[in-house]
């Protein structure tokens, strides 16, 4: 078994991995045919056969968003590890579907919240709160990455060695 495939996560474990990350890294194409690169926060997403997709939102006049309104594609880069035995990561090619309706932005915006703000999402987010949401989803686009292709590594399942 070569090395590449010892150090692939299967799916469950890419979606534990997104579950606990923080920052995606955005890659689109920009006008001028450079990548054009951008943290974010995101909320990961797992459907009935463990695929994983990610959701976020972003300002509407974003350069990432111009972007993806002329080529709707991008790589997602989660990274982790402060060693090279304990590098981890997902990296996936994505469709991406820009989301124009204020009211589910909004529902982005407070899943957003909960994740990074409350870390429970039984916990309900005060309206006041909400208000402010959504006075943000009213200049900003929920972003849905899905992934065409994914690629992981995780060093850590080598032992130390390599």
């Amino acid at each position: 078994m070569s090395r590449r495939d010892q150090i692939r996560m299967s799916a469950a474990e890419v979606g534990k991995f997104l579950a606990v990350q923080r920052v995606i890294n955005v890659a689109t194409m920009g006008p001028n045919g450079r990548p054009h690169l951008a943290p974010l926060w995101y909320v990961p997403r797992v459907d009935d056969v463990d695929a994983p997709w990610i959701e976020t939102w972003t300002y509407e006049r974003s350069q990432k968003v111009r972007n993806m309104r002329r080529l709707a594609e991008a790589t997602v880069l989660v990274e982790a590890g402060e060693s090279y035995e304990k590098l981890r990561g997902v990296s996936m090619e994505c469709d991406v579907e820009i989301i124009d309706d204020a009211d589910e932005t909004l529902r982005i915006g407070i899943d957003l919240m909960h994740r990074y703000t409350f870390e429970d999402e039984t916990v309900e987010v005060p309206p006041s709160l909400v208000d402010v949401l959504r006075k943000q989803a009213a200049k900003r686009v929920g972003l849905v990455f899905t992934p065409t292709k994914t690629v992981s590594w995780d060093h850590a399942k080598l032992g130390g060695t390599y």
